[in-house]
């Protein structure tokens, strides 16, 4: 079937209007700010407009106007993203795509436990829309009451849950995308086995918007849990981690959901910050928060004392750990506010993070095993530059956030801090890690990419780019560094 006549250059944002109206374009610098400016502050961008289309099909039909001529498309979720992927960079005209308009809840299928949804569709809007069919959707992290889950799947989010239920990737068995010739590609039946040639939906997620724009997607659910246990840790260091949390995977049957390492000077800032006591009398130098959760029934029942049976076997499990002296200290939530408290901690640490005048933070990702020894070298380096490591990590799957920070503005150089970058990257490419483990490539790491990425890979994901996206029109100089 033909397409419409692509309108003249001098008259896109006209063509444009026609399609989204008056609300669905934003041509006023002023109410255009928020969208070209990053979450955290560091990255600023230039569009001729934002866009701010309803439906699948203004998408495309937007697309096939820029593409026409030659403007270039940034997609935009929630814009909570820390590494730049979303803010438009270059010198040639773009626009910033914003879905925050399609924001649909498709289909829930409550026996499938699937649901298919708008890529605008706010994450915690998910959460709380299939609740009281009592299932979950376990993406967790603390910008889930403004990230999307198109956002999510084009940066292949991580967060909390990983350790059990994987990341965006793993949560996604359909997508629907329009791509950089405005064509759609959709599947969204929700198959968990289809085998049928490339699998366009793993090539884009991840891909930060540069081989085209996810517009919605089948995502897995699962049954909410009935009995959840929730502690903080003190342990004898960081070489028990992995005991204590095999441990305590052994004995609840692989029930671990979070296993969040916050270390004295994080948990010192983030007392500082939220006004609140240390969870644990005697500061924790290798604290853990850990949550277990089940949703069988037998794992709510309680005992003569009130305890579920869930917290009985996280209770004894620890009670062993203790005798042994891998854990040295614990508070056991023994209240849904308790645990609440616990996990506003956890969250605030972006946030603490990000609020310091001079920071880095490294998104580096380890074998479990490598953790220790790169935190033993790791700190006194940063200590002895004069810096303040600020660290958080998702311990269960190797994720490091590794922040380091100062309020010397003396000490905080140019060559101090890239010195320090090189050194610590070095450690995690000698270790076997990686640079870049939740928060995606975006403009931020693109050095990175040139400097431990092979020259065979980068070409291989060159020629991936050149072939769905010819004119690089879809967010150009993100994620692929240039040849």
């Amino acid at each position: 079937m033909p397409h419409d006549p692509i309108p003249a250059a001098d008259d896109t944002i006209g063509a444009i209007r026609a399609i989204v109206g008056e609300r669905g374009l934003v041509t006023d610098a002023g109410d255009a700010a928020r969208y070209l400016t990053d979450w955290t502050g560091r990255y600023t961008g230039e569009a001729i407009a934002v866009v701010r289309p309803a439906s699948t099909e203004e998408v495309s039909a937007i697309v096939r106007i820029c593409a026409a001529n030659g403007i270039a498309i940034t997609p935009q979720g929630g814009n909570t993203g820390i590494a730049g992927g979303a803010t438009p960079h270059g010198n040639r005209p773009h626009i910033l795509l914003s879905l925050d308009r399609m924001r649909s809840i498709r289909n829930v299928d409550k026996a499938g436990r699937t649901a298919t949804v708008d890529a605008g569709v706010v994450l915690q809007t998910l959460q709380e829309a299939i609740a009281d069919d009592g299932l979950i959707y376990p993406l967790m992290f603390g910008a889930r009451g403004s990230c999307t889950i198109g956002g999510n799947l084009a940066t292949n989010a991580g967060g909390s849950n990983v350790l059990r239920y994987g990341n965006a990737r793993a949560l996604c068995i359909g997508i629907e995308a329009v791509m950089a010739d405005g064509s759609v590609v959709s599947d969204l039946s929700g198959l968990r086995k289809d085998n049928t040639g490339y699998d366009l939906r793993d090539l884009l997620v991840g891909s930060e918007g540069t081989l085209g724009v996810i517009t919605a997607a089948t995502v897995r659910l699962f049954p909410a849990p009935v009995a959840v246990a929730t502690a903080f840790l003190s342990l004898r260091d960081l070489d028990a981690a992995l005991v204590v949390l095999n441990r305590l995977q052994d004995v609840s049957g692989g029930l671990v959901e979070a296993f969040e390492y916050m270390p004295a000077p994080m948990i010192a800032a983030i007392c500082d910050h939220l006004k609140m006591r240390p969870p644990v009398e005697v500061p924790a130098e290798t604290g853990i928060l850990l949550e277990i959760a089940s949703s069988r029934p037998g794992d709510a029942v309680p005992d003569d004392s009130g305890m579920q049976t869930l917290q009985g076997i996280m209770l004894s499990a620890l009670e062993a750990l203790m005798e042994e002296g891998l854990v040295t200290d614990a508070l056991i939530a023994s209240s849904e506010q308790q645990r609440q408290d616990l996990w506003r901690m956890r969250e605030s640490v972006g946030e603490i993070i990000f609020a310091r005048r001079n920071v880095y933070m490294f998104d580096i990702a380890l074998p479990l095993a490598r953790v220790p020894d790169f935190i033993r070298v790791s700190d006194p380096e940063v200590a002895a530059a004069g810096f303040l490591s600020l660290n958080v990590a998702h311990l269960g799957d190797g994720n490091l956030h590794y922040a380091m920070t100062s309020d010397d503005d003396a000490a905080w150089t140019e060559g101090a801090v890239d010195g320090l970058k090189r050194r610590i990257l070095e450690r995690v490419r000698e270790m076997g890690g990686s640079f870049s483990a939740e928060h995606g490539i975006g403009r931020s790491k693109l050095d990175f990419m040139r400097r431990y990425r092979t020259a065979e890979r980068l070409a291989a994901m060159q020629r991936i780019k050149s072939a769905l996206d010819p004119a690089d029109i879809m967010n150009p100089g993100k994620t692929i560094p240039a040849p």
